[in-house]
């Protein structure tokens, strides 16, 4: 729903309100890329940035107490680490999709 500049006198802010809605809503449905399974995905790829780190660390432990012994574990060491990297892998990831999201938001209002 456009408004007319001229007519703009004539409208009301209720007006204005529900036809920035109405055109909001037009191009979601429109434009509407993510569905249910970007969700999912979304799940996915957060699930594999923290798991993937978290098992190369264990691994680079295991390999490192078996050819370089010391009085603490390596494997729990590194374990922590790669657990660590990938929560901030995915912590920085789903902010860039969030941040993505709410520009997207405020364009649409607009």
């Amino acid at each position: 729903m456009k408004i007319d500049p001229q007519d703009k006198k004539k409208t009301n802010p209720f007006d204005e309100q529900l036809g920035k809605k109405i055109e909001r809503k037009q191009k979601a449905l429109h434009n509407n890329k993510k569905s249910i399974w970007f969700g999912l995905g979304m799940i996915g790829v957060v699930g594999w940035s923290i798991t993937v780190p978290t098992v190369l660390g264990a691994s680079l432990g295991i390999w490192l107490d078996k050819n370089y012994p010391a009085s603490f574990s390596w494997t729990l060491s590194f374990l922590i680490v790669g657990l660590f990297l990938g929560c901030i892998i995915a912590w920085n990831w789903v902010a860039k999709e969030d941040k993505e999201i709410h520009e997207n938001k405020n364009e649409k209002d607009e």
